[in-house]
């Protein structure tokens, strides 16, 4: 019994050496550390362009509702206002609105019959209990007291000229009482611009297709990511909001409005 317990002992030895010491288990982590470092900003990329791609399918399907509207309506285009139940696309009950209310109000919007999946109004990178994260341009049926607008309101599909150029829905992050506005006749943003889709946002145009636009201005990055209760209260009246030689914003009021009603500082 003695010598076989001789013989087993080293043995026993023997596998204790074959483990991990506590460097070499370091060195492990450190490596698989510095691997997901490396992985991890391609592993949100691919995550990002997946939710970028399920928004511009929702701004496409949303664009599909729109022209069966106006196929139905002698070619009228729905309102893009938010506060009309009979008149409006989709209607706002108000942001601390509970849940249920939001979405019964979704279902009286007027394209909901020709859209009826709830999760088509929002991108895939809305905030929690938001129901309704797109928006539709003043230009087409919306709001229509910005200066030197009379003639750029569209009402009737036939009036709009070049529609694959024609915003018609832009990602707004958010719904709001009033369709998206940004000025006509001066290099300023109104309403907040959006940058979570690597900074840049969706659009959809009058023809049915969406596109994304990643934005090149510093500043329109620095508007889009400013807080949101700022921007609404003191940055849309500031030196911020003016953008003079800002490409992302002349290709913005070009794509609502039809064309500048400024001579731009490019």
């Amino acid at each position: 019994m003695e010598n076989i317990n001789r013989k087993k002992f080293p043995n026993f030895l023997k596998k204790a050496r074959n483990g991990f010491t506590l460097i070499e288990l370091l060195v492990v982590i450190a490596v698989i550390a510095v691997l997901m470092a490396i992985l991890m900003p391609a592993l949100n990329r691919a995550r990002e362009q997946g939710k970028r791609a399920a928004c511009l399918s929702n701004l496409k399907q949303l664009m599909l509702a729109w022209n069966m509207y106006a196929d139905d309506n002698d070619n009228k285009i729905v309102g893009g206002s938010t506060t009309g139940l009979n008149s409006s696309w989709v209607c706002w009950p108000g942001n601390n609105a509970p849940q249920q209310d939001k979405i019964e109000w979704i279902k009286r919007g007027l394209l909901f019959r020709y859209c009826p999946n709830l999760k088509l109004y929002k991108c895939p990178t809305g905030e929690r209990g938001e129901m309704v994260t797109y928006a539709i341009v003043d230009s087409m049926n919306g709001y229509g007291g910005i200066p030197g607008t009379e003639l750029q309101m569209l009402k009737n599909r036939l009036r709009i000229l070049n529609p694959g150029e024609r915003a018609v829905f832009l990602d707004e992050g958010r719904l709001t009482a009033a369709s998206w506005t940004v000025w006509y006749d001066r290099h300023q943003w109104w309403d907040q611009i959006t940058a979570r889709h690597g900074d840049g946002t969706n659009f959809s145009f009058a023809d049915g297709h969406s596109e994304y636009w990643k934005w090149k201005d510093p500043r329109t990055v620095e508007i889009a990511k400013m807080d949101h209760t700022y921007w609404q209260t003191t940055g849309r009246n500031s030196d911020i909001s003016r953008s003079p030689g800002n490409p992302d914003l002349y290709r913005v009021q070009r794509a609502a409005w039809g064309k500048l009603g400024y001579t731009p500082s490019e």
